[in-house]
């Protein structure tokens, strides 16, 4: 099959999805959650594939998160809702794929970005990563809460204040399993899942089944649809915030939009 947004790779008994849009730093557009879908059942499917990489191209971005460049018009509360339950059914894609999936991380990973990659079983990254739940600088909220379940309260802080963090920090909260350089990382990571893939493909199955079954018994899935509601609620509120940023976004693109909401916490940086 021909991707317009991806491509798809085998490497023995190892499958790479690329996020492939560098040019806008392969922010998730309608097309490419699509096709990622179509691509990731294509893997679990393919019983000569025990592991699966998911990366971005272009070094820059794994990704930014969801196109704000596809940004919708004002909707009620129950428009923003099937919305967002179809940007989290995306991230829940890795969740429930059946055999192990690795981000591989370069460059930035941010907002739905960083929610699509906590679902991922491992994190690897490179030195020059950065993270962030920056979407909350726009008044929007955590589609997809995944990051209480990842690194406790300490989410409390990136959440609040939608600050970025490096590789370093990353890996120190646990939001990463490893750092690489740069110039390592897609070698590392390769080692990694070349040496996952010799473990029995039943075998990778039924653990990834029974630690997800693990987190469901702890309410895993409940929380996580709680969050599309208060994200629903949030969206739908037209805070002073939200409406200055869509206003710009709309009058003058999303890169003075990211600029003006950037200028409002440059003073305590």
């Amino acid at each position: 099959m021909d991707y317009q947004f991806l491509k798809y790779e085998l490497d023995e008994r190892v499958a790479i999805i690329t996020f492939n849009n560098p040019s806008r730093h392969n922010a998730f557009s309608s097309i490419m959650k699509t096709e990622f879908r179509t691509a990731i059942a294509k893997a679990d499917e393919d019983k000569d594939i025990r592991v699966i990489i998911v990366t971005g191209a272009g070094g820059k971005a794994f990704s930014t998160g969801y196109d704000l460049n596809e940004g919708i018009p004002r909707r009620s509360a129950t428009d923003w809702r099937n919305r967002l339950a179809d940007d989290v059914e995306f991230t829940y894609t890795v969740w429930t794929c059946t055999k192990p999936v690795i981000a591989q991380i370069e460059g930035y990973c941010l907002a739905g970005a960083l929610e699509f990659a906590q679902m991922c079983d491992i994190r690897y990254c490179s030195e020059d990563s950065e993270f962030g739940a920056v979407e909350s600088r726009f008044s929007s909220g955590v589609g997809t809460l995944v990051m209480p379940w990842i690194i406790g309260a300490r989410c409390r802080e990136i959440i609040y204040a939608g600050d970025t963090i490096g590789a370093n920090e990353a890996k120190e909260m646990g939001l990463v399993n490893r750092v690489f350089p740069k110039d390592r990382i897609q070698v590392e990571t390769m080692r990694a899942a070349k040496r996952m893939s010799l473990i029995a493909l039943t075998c990778l199955q039924w653990n990834k089944r029974a630690i997800n079954q693990t987190y469901d018994i702890m309410g895993f899935r409940a929380a996580t649809t709680y969050g599309i509601e208060a994200c629903a609620l949030l969206k739908a509120a037209d805070s002073p915030e939200y409406m200055e940023f869509d206003l710009v976004r709309r009058e003058k693109g999303v890169k003075e939009a990211l600029n003006w909401r950037d200028a409002q916490f440059k003073k305590y940086e």
